[in-house]
């Protein structure tokens, strides 16, 4: 391991001359494991101790082969840093009534938030998760469709393109491009990118960013701010300078004294401080700040461009009989796609898709041939896929493992019915396999198959 740059070792002792060493040492120690399980399809929590800020996130004693987990590829859990899992305690303690928020996700890749704030916002809600860069927004993508709740579009622009959605978030979520000096122990290479000179092009981005954004968040929501870094430049600093020029406040959020999280303050703003060494996590700050002004009923963007086209009745019966609430749905179809919509947010969607680059949004359904669906991957990830639209082939473990690797033969061929069929593992679904004859298409996603034997 790359031992700590010395800019940055100088740096600490100087502002934290008390425990820089206990730092050090934890920074070149083992880093925790953590996941969060997925309430839309598991209701029994992963094993292992709870971290107390998330009510989904789970410590794990050893680090497990992530990728040899059928559970893994069926989206039942995301492996995520727990520390960054403080965002929901900040979201649910500024606005309990989570479900139904419209929450963009900035700096969205790849996906650990995202789909945190997916599972607060419901069906009722939604959320818009933006990566700027666009290989970074294809593995965004990925991690929605695997954890499949149907409420997320998924955008690719830069932050000034931001500017038609004018105070129509309720949440804002910011987590910045920074220099990653929490990342220390998870990622050693980053060690090697950190520049002292980097901390403060870093700080100046992010300002830009929260400018661009500032305008879409309605008065009376909230902004969440937050970074993997240590340094002041990017962290209290920016947060005192939110506060000398936006209208804002506090959005008087507390912690438990016994959870370690070391609290600030700028500006009139509360801030919290994740250190390595005094919780079981990385480097990690976070503010919640309330925007000032009366709340008001947003315009609905004007329509750019027209992507949504509707469908026929009989295509209409046909897509509806694939999901378990097909009066919750709506549909159209986008290019060759169908794609469908909780039809709460389906003008909210629509809005989005119109005026951003959109590059994936609700539920890819599929396509339809004469009539008929030919469903997509990430209809098999939804939560509420019928149960009764299709046969299901329950497999074990060695035969999910060889599915999940394309193997041209599965062993449990006869598990399988003519024409298509559900393949699951502990009854989670992990895609499309179909039947012709005694020949078995395995339908995985050549780009998601795992590669080891």
């Amino acid at each position: 391991m790359l031992p700590l740059p010395e800019d940055f070792v100088r740096n600490i002792r100087m502002e934290r001359p008390g425990d820089a060493d206990r730092l050090f040492k934890a920074l070149d120690g083992i880093p925790p494991v953590s996941v969060r399980w997925n309430p839309y399809k598991t209701h029994s929590a992963a094993e292992g101790e709870a971290v107390p800020w998330n009510r989904y996130g789970r410590y794990l004693a050893s680090r497990p082969s992530f990728t040899a987990d059928p559970l893994f590829h069926a989206g039942a859990y995301y492996v995520q840093e727990a520390s960054s899992m403080f965002v929901e305690h900040l979201l649910r303690n500024a606005m309990p009534e989570t479900a139904g928020l419209r929450i963009l996700d900035a700096c969205a890749a790849p996906g650990g938030k995202t789909t945190l704030y997916s599972t607060l916002a419901g069906a009722e809600g939604m959320v818009v998760a933006n990566e700027v860069i666009r290989t970074r927004a294809a593995v965004l993508t990925d991690n929605v469709r695997k954890w499949g709740i149907g409420n997320t579009i998924v955008t690719n622009n830069d932050t000034a393109h931001f500017t038609p959605l004018h105070e129509w978030f309720d949440v804002v979520a910011i987590d910045a491009p920074c220099s990653g000096e929490g990342m220390f122990r998870k990622n050693p290479e980053a060690r090697g990118e950190w520049s002292e000179s980097n901390t403060g092009m870093c700080a100046a981005r992010q300002r830009r960013i929260i400018t661009d954004l500032w305008d879409t968040l309605r008065p009376g929501g909230l902004l969440i701010y937050s970074t993997c870094t240590f340094n002041r430049k990017e962290n209290e600093d920016n947060v005192a300078w939110i506060a000398e020029n936006f209208d804002c406040e506090d959005a008087g959020i507390t912690v438990d004294e016994q959870w370690g999280i070391e609290c600030t303050s700028a500006g009139g703003i509360g801030c919290f401080r994740f250190w390595p060494h005094a919780v079981a996590g990385e480097g990690f700050f976070a503010a919640a700040i309330r925007k000032c002004g009366q709340k008001g009923r947003p315009a609905r963007p004007r329509q750019r461009k027209n992507l949504f086209s509707e469908l026929q009745r009989n295509e209409t019966r046909e897509l509806s009989r694939w999901v378990g609430q097909p009066d919750l749905m709506r549909f159209a179809r986008i290019g060759d796609n169908i794609y469908g919509y909780y039809g709460i947010r389906y003008d909210d969607m629509k809005a989005v898709a119109e005026n951003l680059t959109s590059i994936y949004s609700g539920v890819c359904m599929g396509q339809l041939f004469s009539g008929r669906l030919k469903p997509d991957h990430s209809l098999a990830m939804f939560h509420d896929l019928s149960p009764d639209a299709v046969t299901v082939a329950e497999l074990g473990i060695e035969d999910a493992l060889a599915y999940l690797r394309k193997d041209e033969r599965l062993p449990a061929a006869d598990k399988f019915k003519e024409g298509m069929n559900l393949v699951t593992f502990d009854g989670h679904a992990l895609g499309w396999a179909k039947r012709i004859g005694n020949r078995i298409n395995n339908m995985y996603p050549k780009s998601m198959m795992i590669l080891f034997k």
